[in-house]
């Protein structure tokens, strides 16, 4: 089943076109706008006994202790009980260009004890940023996907129950901080980056400038940036008029191992060099029999139990082939012709690139 569909997949692949135009807006992104991470710690009300366990979360009872505190009850001296709350740490990303009083999603995940945290409510929690400002301030009810039950002798889990979020928790108060740019320039990041498909962004802007705006605005930088000169009209409007814009990225030969997944994916201009290969196991199986010794009648013996041990070793044929790759359906039929799982693939490609024979960069994850 497994191999059906790795071929399936592979099929595909290869019935697609071997370069695919994709627009700019898709493969870059403006330098500078990005997501600012906040972080919060807070507490959780409401649970049905899931909580933290006090003395087993120290913090807990401290924050509890004094959140009553600021709210004029005094339990300093006095030896809390209740299941019902949890410390949790609380994260969110603040989008670029976000304002006062707009709401972002936040992640409430658990520190201490408890089992889950479904039917919380999380209390008023200020979000600050690597600077040390408040920029969002969160409260509202978790929303949890996952459940955790249990009894004396069984115990059901589904997902995870210590970790939800809330929606729209979280309520804007300050602006993110905003980098002050290269010189003014604006700049696009390629996501992958590559020196070609650079110059072939650079180029496709040019040509589009140069018969709206009568100038070229594009110089490629290096590999990961395309600097642009912003028009009149500004630089809003000149991205979402080049972010349509197609080109045709140039993806480098790589070929990516997952081994704990067994996952193999081979890029386009992967290539291999004729080489001489063969793939063989050995397996060694023990058996181990119990038997049982029994003395004759009125002996003076004892009944024992003794084990008898035997071993096989077995070695699979296998053949020399050879294996030639100058493209990707060519080198993916000869893999599928030699027969193997994917654990054997993954060792081959291994010793094709120590050979040398693997013309692409070899990523194990």
């Amino acid at each position: 089943m497994m191999r059906r569909l790795i071929a399936a997949v592979l099929l595909v692949l290869m019935s697609a076109p071997a370069l695919a135009s994709v627009r700019i807006k898709d493969i870059t992104f403006p330098r500078g706008v990005r997501d600012y991470q906040l972080l919060g710690y807070g507490l959780v009300v409401g649970l049905q006994g899931t909580g933290d366990t006090l003395r087993n979360a120290p913090f807990t009872e401290q924050s509890v202790s004094s959140m009553l505190d600021r709210l004029g009850v005094n339990v300093r001296n006095s030896a809390l009980r209740t299941r019902n709350l949890a410390a949790v740490m609380v994260t969110a990303a603040l989008p670029p260009f976000v304002g006062f009083g707009s709401t972002i999603d936040v992640t409430v995940s658990a520190m201490g004890d408890s089992t889950s945290l479904m039917g919380g409510t999380l209390l008023l929690t200020s979000l600050t940023g690597i600077d040390g400002n408040v920029y969002a301030i969160a409260q509202g009810p978790i929303a949890v996907s996952g459940f955790a039950v249990g009894g004396q002798n069984e115990t059901l889990t589904h997902g995870v129950a210590t970790v939800g979020r809330v929606p729209n928790g979280a309520t804007i108060e300050r602006d993110a901080p905003r980098p002050s740019g290269d010189n003014g320039a604006l700049v696009l990041e390629l996501r992958n980056p590559d020196f070609e498909t650079a110059v072939r962004i650079a180029d496709a802007i040019n040509r589009y400038t140069q018969g709206k705006y009568r100038q070229r605005l594009a110089r490629e930088r290096d590999e990961r940036s395309v600097a642009l000169t912003a028009t009149r009209g500004g630089a809003t409007r000149l991205l979402a008029e080049i972010g349509e814009l197609r080109v045709e990225p140039s993806t480098p030969a790589r070929v990516v191992i997952d081994e704990r997944t067994g996952t193999v994916v081979i890029g386009q201009d992967v290539k291999i060099s004729p080489v001489a290969l063969t793939h063989g196991g050995l397996t060694v199986r023990i058996n181990e029999t119990p038997e049982v010794s029994q003395p004759a009648p009125f002996s003076n013996g004892r009944t024992t139990v003794t084990t008898q041990t035997r071993i096989t070793a077995t070695e699979e044929v296998g053949g020399v082939a050879t294996l030639e790759g100058p493209t990707l359906r060519t080198l993916v039929r000869g893999l599928n012709q030699i027969g193997l799982k994917p654990t054997g693939i993954i060792s081959i490609l291994q010793a094709i690139k120590t050979a040398g024979a693997l013309q692409a960069d070899l990523v194990i994850q």
